[in-house]
């Protein structure tokens, strides 16, 4: 895992955030207990650990006690919050606010996680991952501040974690070498060989390369840096690669010396654990040692401006786009008001989504549905991670000459909305969501709160008001009331009144990576003639020393670790029962602790669908919920979705068997969530969906595909190793091939092409063809996830749903004739066989299937690389499924990381195993290609020889089990059984392998599988073009 930069602030699924997957994270646990009784004891006033209580809230309607402390010495701030939840976090934050653009926030975040003063080994944050059960580990890097947060539901491991990050981040050794391998340095092309030309190199440098190769980043950081130009929001956070090589060792020291200090920092702990423990380390291990300053660090309120501002930039091209001609960005954007008014940030965020939040609101039928462009812009809504927060809207994907008339069609929507207001039903509707998300249980609650109240509190606002979302919404439903014009006076005032206005517009060059390149060059050219001989021999001289230091064996016994005998031995098992209905589907129950909700999910088989309908399939998922059902249109359709559930999903289902890879289940995953009262109307909408959905649209059929080609074309910067690793599957499995269909670069190019088409007919038609195969209750099966006392009632709607559906009216043949029928293991509860239904699932299979070597290269103009090589090993249920995956985290933490990482100075790299038995090396954001697969072949030998250590594969096992054991939520539970055949008996089979893995079972499946020649590979990159791929008639180029 990779600490990421953000451009416009690290905003996880942000509570109030209602624009997208907005306060998902709700609750773990329901019930008052001692972790909230321990915190209400707290009295304001009262001193612990050289700390001095504040505030203790309860916040009943998400079952939290906030104790806000501040600390006696330092001034630090601290945040508690108690809840009986046994994933505990920790996080501490730094306002950073840099005035320029080398990124020393983002290296310094990077370095101080490379050494400190009680732990001195080379990056003991990456060794901690396998000394670790945590939950989560990271470390992030917004526009203005930095975030350090680790989770864990282990007390031992808690401590050992809190005594490294607060080393970390207080007593860092900041040693220059390290500087130079995460930030930037000026190095031979080949270390050891003087004559090679010098060039820049570094991890971050690298990392920020590859993250302006996305367009929407691009965009959304201009914007930030133009619609707040007068302080630290105008510069790069993260980095400019341009501007990297002008950071200096001596500067990053100083930002440290300024910016991490007790009296700049913000603790929060979150969970179960006890607050007075906390309290006790982070004062003995760091805070006694220091003396209170007053850091200058705050942002100041930016100056309005009393007239509109534009501003034109350009970009690279996007070679996905479904119209060269129409590539152009623009948007409008307001400042809104400082988001430590909660309420009124809140009223702001709510405003937001009824603005541009799905087909009823005035925005997408204004703009999406002018047919202008593919998409909205980059960064549409509400964006709160500064300290006035702005509001943007527009469209990607228009010619031109066509950005004055998305301006008219902005002005004149806002005058439409001040006259009209909103809709009392789309109100609600939102107001239904948020209840929702706080009733919504998810295990990475206190990740979600850690990074909701980031922002507000940086700025002094109070962490613990944001918390009271039930008071702000009824206090939002008073304010209409008291003013049903309330909504319209907000639009007045921050969008028609406003003079604070920037239109943005980016256009894309083809020549912008060229020109990229030239200013790099150039820049370079400047760094060496500013070189001496004897700085150029020291610099040679320094270049050997980093690379003999990262080829050395670490002593990492100075740092904490638990050991394999802290792993529980043994699962829970969940309780699950599975009946037939009438109609013989059958349903898997399984009762949880939901707060209230209704999950629920079904899964309809492909093998009856003709083969030329397949590529289809994701586009048919994608807009089957989105164009009307019944006496529905798309727009009423939606509204009652937000009204009566969470939301709706249906996607590919693509999953290998457990004991076989040439058998697979090919089919779709239909998924959604309600308040329990809501139940019967959302199975009602799932009925009308698969009997009547409505395929008439053509229009709007055009704006959705658009949309998801858009949406794929956008996501490849930040996906390229995912595309890459599909495609060098593709040929190794039989489901490799449906797998690059569904969700590879077959599936961008497929949707790439159909956006392009003038006549969208022919797809249209194929709809209700795909429709007649898959939507019945023929080779069909459900699951429900509710508590006990739902258990019943939630039954009779998912039986009443599954009797008013369609079914054949004939026996449908499978297209592909070779299916096989496996059960379900009927024993679930601790070995107790239950006399209930079996779930039977119809695999499938070709016989005739030889997987075969390919090696693919799709030419993207990227200045870095995305490499996937891929090798076909054994499924989920045999012994050396353990030892691979063990081997895959050793290889990963022992070498790889090193390898592809530190020396080779790409953002990520590593190796995976996967359920399917696929076997995975990737690399990430890379400068290199083919040296990073000869380093792939590198670690598979290294392996084979056995070179690591009895340490290296308990700590390999750590890390193994860490995510093996990672908390489920309820909604979650039982769903390995139903949707991939895997019972908590496999499971636990699984661990037994994987405690009983030694050395020479991971020498011998290295050597078995791993090897070059011994196991059927593919290779894909994606990146540049590359001599060694052109003249290499094996390498297909696409």
């Amino acid at each position: 895992m990779w600490a990421r930069y953000s451009a416009a602030g690290w905003r996880l699924q942000q509570l109030s955030r209602c624009r997208s997957r907005s306060f998902n994270q709700s609750l773990w646990r329901w019930k008052s207990s001692s972790a909230n009784e321990r915190a209400l004891q707290y009295k304001v006033g009262e001193h612990i650990q050289g700390f001095t209580v504040k505030q203790v809230t309860t916040v009943p309607e998400l079952f939290l006690t906030a104790v806000k402390l501040s600390h006696d010495k330092t001034g630090a701030k601290y945040l508690h919050v108690a809840r009986e939840d046994s994933n505990n976090l920790f996080s501490v934050q730094f306002r950073t606010t840099p005035m320029d653009s080398t990124g020393v926030p983002h290296i310094l975040e990077h370095t101080v996680l490379c050494g400190s003063l009680k732990y001195p080994v080379r990056d003991p944050f990456f060794k901690m991952l396998n000394r670790s059960l945590s939950t989560f580990m990271n470390a992030f890097t917004a526009s203005d501040y930095t975030l350090y947060p680790f989770s864990t539901q282990n007390p031992k491991d808690f401590q050992n974690l809190l005594s490294v990050y607060l080393d970390a981040v207080f007593f860092p050794c900041l040693r220059h070498l390290d500087f130079w391998q995460e930030g930037w340095r000026l190095e031979h092309e080949n270390p050891r060989d003087p004559q090679t030309p010098l060039t820049f190199k570094g991890i971050v440098f690298n990392e920020m390369k590859g993250a302006f190769t996305d367009n929407e980043r691009v965009f959304s950081q201009h914007l930030q840096n133009h619609v707040l130009p007068d302080h630290t929001y105008a510069v790069v956070s993260g980095g400019d690669p341009l501007k990297i090589p002008d950071l200096s060792w001596e500067q990053l020291k100083q930002f440290h010396a300024s910016h991490y200090h007790p009296s700049n920092a913000r603790f929060f702990t979150y969970g179960n654990f006890p607050l007075e423990q906390h309290l006790k380390q982070i004062q003995e291990e760091a805070l006694s040692k220091f003396q209170k300053i007053e850091p200058e660090t705050s942002v100041p309120p930016q100056q309005p401006w009393n007239k509109p501002r534009e501003r034109h930039v350009t970009c690279g091209m996007d070679s996905f786009a479904t119209d060269p001609k129409k590539q152009t960005m623009v948007s409008v954007s307001y400042l809104l008001a400082d988001i430590t008014d909660t309420f009124e940030t809140f009223t702001l965020n709510l405003l937001s989504s009824l603005l541009v939040g799905g087909p009823n609101s005035p925005f997408y039928k204004a703009l999406i549905e002018a047919g202008l462009g593919t998409d909205f812009s980059p960064d549409v809504g509400f964006n709160g991670s500064t300290r006035e927060a702005y509001f943007s809207v527009g469209l990607q994907g228009i010619a031109e000459e066509n950005i004055n008339t998305v301006k008219r069609i902005i002005a004149r929507t806002i005058d439409e909305v001040i006259e009209d207001g909103f809709d009392e039903e789309r109100i609600e509707a939102l107001l239904h969501k948020i209840e929702i998300q706080m009733k919504h249980q998810s295990t990475s609650f206190g990740l979600a709160l850690t990074s909701y109240i980031a922002s507000c509190w940086n700025h002094e606002g109070d962490p613990v008001d944001l918390l009271n979302i039930a008071d702000k919404t009824a206090q939002f439903r008073e304010c209409l009331k008291e003013d049903p014009l309330f909504l319209q006076k907000k639009v007045k005032q921050y969008f028609k009144d406003n003079p604070h206005q920037l239109t943005l517009s980016m256009s894309p060059d083809g020549a912008f990576y060229d020109k990229q390149a030239t200013l790099e060059a150039a820049k370079l050219k400047e760094k060496i003639e500013a070189l001496s001989e004897e700085e150029k021999k020291q610099t040679y001289e320094k270049g050997l020393e980093l690379l003999d230091l990262q080829s050395q064996l670490q002593d990492t016994s100075c740092l904490p670790a638990l050991k394999v005998s802290d792993i529980e031995p043994r699962i829970t098992f969940t309780e699950l029962e599975t009946s037939l209905t009438a109609e013989d589907v059958p349903v898997q129950y399984c009762a949880q602790p939901t707060n209230g909700m209704v999950y629920f999910r079904a899964v309809c088989s492909l093998n009856t669908l003709p083969e030329e309908l397949r590529p289809y399939v994701p586009l048919f998922c994608s807009v089957i919920t989105k164009m009307g059902c019944g006496a529905l249109s798309y727009r009423e359709q939606a509204q009652e979705i937000d009204l009566k559930t969470g939301g709706l999903t249906v996607g590919p289902h693509i999953t290998a068997d457990d004991s076989h890879l040439d058998i697979y289940e090919q089919a779709m995953l239909f998924s959604s969530l309600c308040l329990d009262r809501n139940l019967p109307d959302m199975m009602h909408i799932w009925t009308e969906i698969f009997n009547n959905p409505r395929f008439e649209d053509e229009e709007h059929f055009k704006v959705l595909v658009k949309m998801a080609a858009q949406e794929l074309s956008n996501g490849i910067p930040d996906s390229g190793h995912l595309y890459a690793s599909i495609r060098a599957s593709r040929t190794l499995t039989p489901a490799g091939e449906l797998q690059e269909l569904f969700n590879g670069m077959e599936q961008v190019k497929l949707m790439k092409r159909i956006a392009e088409m003038s006549d969208i007919k022919p797809v249209l038609r194929k709809l209700p063809r795909i429709k007649k195969y898959l939507l019945n209750s023929d080779n069909m099966r459900c699951s429900v996830n509710a508590t006990p006392q739902q258990m019943p009632h939630a039954a009779k709607g998912v039986e009443k749903f599954i009797k008013n559906i369609a079914r054949s009216k004939k026996e449908r043949k499978p297209v592909r004739p070779h299916v096989v029928e496996k059960p379900s293991d009927s024993k679930t509860v601790s070995g107790e066989t239950l006399t209930c239904a079996q779930i039977t699932r119809k695999l499938i299979t070709d016989p005739t299937f030889q997987p075969c070597q390919m090696k693919t290269h799709f030419l993207l103009p990227f200045p870095v690389n995305y490499v996937g090589e891929c090798v076909r090993t054994v499924p989920f249920t045999a012994t050396e499924h353990a030892s691979l995956r063990i081997l895959a985290r050793l290889m990963t933490a022992k070498f790889l990381h090193m390898e592809i990482r530190e020396k080779g100075g790409a953002y990520g790299g590593g190796a995976q195993l996967a359920h399917n038995g696929i076997f995975t090396f990737y690399s990430y954001r890379d400068p290199n290609s083919i040296a990073t697969l000869a380093t792939f072949e590198k670690a598979a030998e290294w392996a084979r020889a056995g070179k690591f250590t009895q340490q290296d594969i308990d700590e390999a096992k750590l890390a193994v089990f860490a995510a093996v054991d990672a908390p489920i939520a309820p909604s979650d539970k039982g769903m390995n059984r139903f949707l991939h055949g895997i019972s908590d008996e496999m499971k636990q089979q699984h661990r037994e392998h994987l405690f009983t893995v030694a050395k020479d079972h991971l020498m011998e499946a290295a050597s078995k599988y791993l090897v070059p020649g011994r196991s059927t590979r593919g290779l894909a990159i994606l990146g540049p073009e590359n001599a060694d791929t052109a003249k290499d008639p094996s390498w297909v180029i696409r």
